[in-house]
């Protein structure tokens, strides 16, 4: 029923970039406007430019709250923060306004999030460049949001399909990541990874432990962090019935899972998840932050300068963040009366 809609906010991510392009193009599948009530989180002038050129029919209706939107498949809603015009933006060019600009819009959107005035955030594309020229004290997306939400531990899961891995380490350099894999994170992004399945509601939550090393070291060959820190954070979270498998070689892992033999990969840095799922689904991934008090997805792509403006940018993945979103606040919503029932 109309009324049981989740309201998704879209932040436009990088203005100079596709963000814009994808968060209007995706609004001409008319799914999206069956699964939920759209609400553009961005800028007028940017909005109205891509919406003459793709979607010429719509209006544009201004809200002030998202507490004001009813679902209006004729028009695009749009919280207007008016915080950049479109005609002084070079598209492709780094910029440190429109870095500036897109953090407005993720500070908005988690604001209402947390205001429960928005059942979910889907963000766009931001310039790690851009945004760092305009402060925003965190290494990434993911961890500005954990700043945002004063949250202390979060992960990064990437979906592609079927195809599911959760990181113990993201936005570091890998030598650094190295002394991040120890028994208690993993154990905790296990715990993590158990609830992030259930929110997407899979039936079977069969959860796969990456090896850190070649061969996942050939019992202490190739190294000793498999007998060290990992295989012990594997028999704990076992003690605790999850249903976990590992250390396995990180050569061999994610083919099993595409095997369907796993439903989740615990990876243990950024690209041993990231190389063998974008490889798969580059257009089509979906990056979900587990650990914040909101539900947050977004894209799994970058702002694209190099094709900003041209109308080629392709909107699949947006498209899969708002079907994932629409998911867990339904899951979840379901969750909360379940309780009061």
């Amino acid at each position: 029923m109309e009324y049981n809609k989740p309201k998704i906010g879209i932040t436009l991510g990088d203005i100079a970039g596709i963000g814009p392009e994808v968060a209007i193009k995706v609004l001409q599948n008319p799914i999206v406007e069956q699964l939920c009530i759209p609400i553009i989180i961005g800028e007028y002038s940017t909005v109205k430019y891509y919406t003459n050129l793709l979607l010429p029919d719509r209006q544009i209706q201004i809200i002030d709250t998202p507490e004001d939107v009813v679902s209006d498949p004729h028009s695009i809603q749009l919280l207007d923060l008016k915080n950049i015009q479109f005609t002084s933006v070079r598209l492709g060019k780094v910029n440190q306004e429109c870095g500036r600009a897109s953090l407005d819009y993720i500070r908005a959107g988690v604001d209402w999030c947390l205001g429960k005035k928005l059942d979910a955030l889907v963000t766009g594309p931001i310039h790690k460049e851009a945004v760092q020229m305009a402060g925003i004290g965190a290494p990434g997306h993911t961890e500005f949001l954990a700043n945002l939400c004063r949250t202390s531990e979060v992960r990064m899961l990437l979906v592609v399909n079927h195809l599911r891995a959760i990181h113990v380490t993201t936005h570091m350099s890998l030598r650094k990541a190295l002394d991040f894999v120890k028994t208690e994170r993993i154990l905790e992004t296990i715990r993590f990874g158990k609830k992030a399945l259930k929110d997407l509601g899979t039936n079977r939550q069969k959860i796969a432990v990456a090896g850190l090393n070649p061969h996942a070291s050939e019992g202490g060959l190739f190294g000793t962090e498999e007998l060290d820190q990992i295989t012990p954070a594997i028999e704990l979270a076992s003690s605790e019935g999850i249903d976990i498998h590992g250390p396995i070689p990180p050569d061999t892992v994610f083919h099993r899972m595409n095997k369907k033999e796993f439903d989740l990969v615990i990876a243990l840095y950024h690209d041993q998840g990231h190389i063998p799922l974008k490889l798969i689904g580059f257009d089509s991934g979906v990056n979900i932050t587990v650990g914040l008090p909101i539900i947050r997805t977004s894209v799994d792509h970058g702002t694209a300068f190099d094709i900003a403006g041209q109308l080629k940018a392709n909107s699949v993945s947006m498209f899969k963040a708002i079907q994932l979103a629409n998911v867990i606040a339904n899951a979840q919503n379901l969750d909360k009366t379940r309780l009061v029932n």
